[in-house]
């Protein structure tokens, strides 16, 4: 990654926003305000991303609909009370506000995180197997963040033997999806439910493996 912020979270997107600013909250006497981000996927379809940003940024920037920007930072979670039920909420806080890197897509995720669910794994009626897992993400502060994150294919089925508790290092990028929320008996309601979609992970198993085949790899080649 060429971007550095805080290494075990870390998010870098560029878009079209796509909605007015909105006040979501105050800390320490300073505004934070949500905009949505409007991201192409490889196929016609888009991510609508929430993005949290403080006021400071936003007088530094032009912020407004129909302008890209580019945006690095860390994708948070954090508690809603809905009713008499608590709601799972989940943004990109951005620390930065920068031009397009042509080295990155589009939408660039990056976390090191604890598996603290027992990941659900299901395969599709066209058997395209699937795997879902929520990692804790250490931030300051002794707080942490709740990722929902999906696998695919192979990743899914290495995901499904993940223990909780368990460290992994995964990338990926953040997508949107809407679907029907079951309200009473004859009320639905559509909702937006955000997660990361996995293209990489890896443990640290894994990782020292990897390390150690390379210096093995490395050091025979000195010998040639």
């Amino acid at each position: 990654m060429s971007f550095e912020l805080c290494d075990n979270n870390k998010v870098y997107l560029y878009g079209k926003i796509v909605s007015n600013k909105e006040f979501s909250h105050e800390i320490y006497g300073e505004k934070f305000y949500d905009i949505n981000l409007e991201i192409p996927r490889l196929s016609s379809q888009s991510d609508i991303i929430p993005v949290t940003i403080s006021e400071r940024l936003l007088g530094e920037h032009d912020i407004e609909i129909g302008k890209n920007i580019g945006v690095k930072g860390q994708f948070r979670s954090y508690n809603k009370l809905d009713g008499t039920k608590s709601r799972l909420m989940l943004t990109v806080f951005a620390r930065e506000i920068c031009e397009q890197d042509a080295s990155l897509s589009g939408n660039v995720v990056e976390i090191v995180g604890y598996v603290c669910k027992n990941p659900i794994f299901r395969t599709t009626p066209f058997r395209r197997e699937i795997c879902d897992v929520l990692l804790a993400v250490n931030r300051a502060y002794n707080k942490s963040d709740y990722l929902p994150c999906i696998a695919w294919g192979r990743n899914a089925r290495f995901v499904s033997e993940l223990d909780i508790g368990q460290k992994v290092f995964m990338t990926g990028r953040i997508q949107s999806r809407e679907y029907q929320k079951k309200i009473d008996e004859t009320k639905t309601e559509t909702r937006t439910a955000f997660e990361v979609s996995i293209s990489q992970i890896s443990t640290e198993d894994n990782i020292e493996k990897l390390l150690l085949q390379t210096e093995n790899t490395q050091t025979a080649a000195k010998r040639m």
